[in-house]
């Protein structure tokens, strides 16, 4: 008997709602978790067997992958947005999960990729430098943008400069205006000085990774560059399909060559990039083009006979 256990996850922000089916397809539990570490564990050690589990991609997903992982068989973070069964008939925590659960028992659920431990506080620090330059960059705009709606050009950057503020604070008439131009220049001088310290600890966090080394040889690649690309990016791994893709069409690449390239099988290759494979692509276009290219058999002309007339 075989003790494959699939499990959808319906994730809110104080309740998960979970659905158990086994490889029919039958459902055997379902139950709602508080979404506490220890209670999800709790339940996760009550299960036997091959445990799969999904749930959808959103602010606690990042986390109850981490949670997770290490206790199950095989576990898929999917993309919302093609979920298509989701969306068809009624809506409930409940149903959901129940879908979620069916759809990962037959894999047709899309993953969402989320990253290994090693590059965990490199991400995080590289999103924490981004929002804070973003940041930075709002609260500069709104001071030019200040000033140009007063009709007063301020091209460059001195606009920005400590030093010469009192000056360009006396072209504003207004002395509301001036208080808010004052308010934004407060804004800039506490956000920059966070912004330097995020960028010093992600250059310092940076130097542990050797992909951030190799990316520096590349042209145009600076540190900060390179240290988000490995942030964000985590594992070239992520474009395996890319890569299979652009060699499969290639003329002289065989699928042989591309499966020993991914350690794959030839026939895991075929099932996955069967699109992107040309002689497959040929025997189906010369199968189309017999079918219907074949001309039409001439429809025989009918003619209608005159009614005999009434004596």
């Amino acid at each position: 008997m075989k003790q494959e256990k699939y499990i959808g996850m319906d994730v809110h922000q104080a309740t998960i709602s979970v659905a158990v089916m086994d490889s029919n397809g039958k459902l055997i539990m379902e139950c709602i978790l508080e979404t506490k570490a220890a209670t999800i564990l709790e339940f996760i050690h009550g299960l036997r067997g091959s445990l799969s589990v999904t749930f959808e991609e959103g602010t606690s997903a990042a986390w109850l992958h981490d949670l997770l992982k290490p206790h199950v068989t095989h576990l898929v973070v999917c993309d919302p947005r093609k979920n298509a069964l989701l969306k068809d008939g009624s809506k409930s925590d409940r149903i959901d999960a129940r879908k979620l659960a069916d759809l990962l028992r037959g894999n047709q659920l899309h993953p969402v990729y989320h990253g290994e431990h090693g590059v965990r506080t490199l991400k995080e620090l590289g999103r924490s430098y981004q929002t804070l330059t973003k940041d930075v960059t709002r609260v500069m705009s709104r001071i030019k943008s200040l000033y140009r709606s007063w009709a007063i050009p301020c091209s460059g950057t001195i606009v920005y400069a400590p030093r010469h503020r009192a000056e360009w604070l006396a072209k504003i008439p207004q002395p509301g205006v001036r208080l808010r131009a004052e308010r934004l220049y407060q804004q800039l001088d506490l956000l920059q000085p966070v912004r330097q310290e995020a960028r010093r600890d992600l250059l310092r966090e940076s130097h542990q990774h050797h992909a951030v080394k190799l990316l520096r040889q590349i042209p145009s690649i600076g540190p900060i560059r390179a240290a988000l690309l490995v942030a964000l990016l985590q594992t070239p791994h992520r474009f395996r399909h890319t890569f299979a893709r652009i060699l499969l069409e290639r003329p002289g690449v065989t699928v042989r060559d591309v499966a020993e390239l991914l350690g794959n099988t030839e026939q895991i290759v075929r099932k996955h990039y069967a699109a992107w494979i040309p002689e497959r692509q040929e025997r189906l276009t010369a199968v189309l083009k017999a079918a219907f290219d074949t001309k039409p058999k001439p429809k025989p002309n009918v003619i209608a006979m005159p009614k005999p007339a009434k004596g």
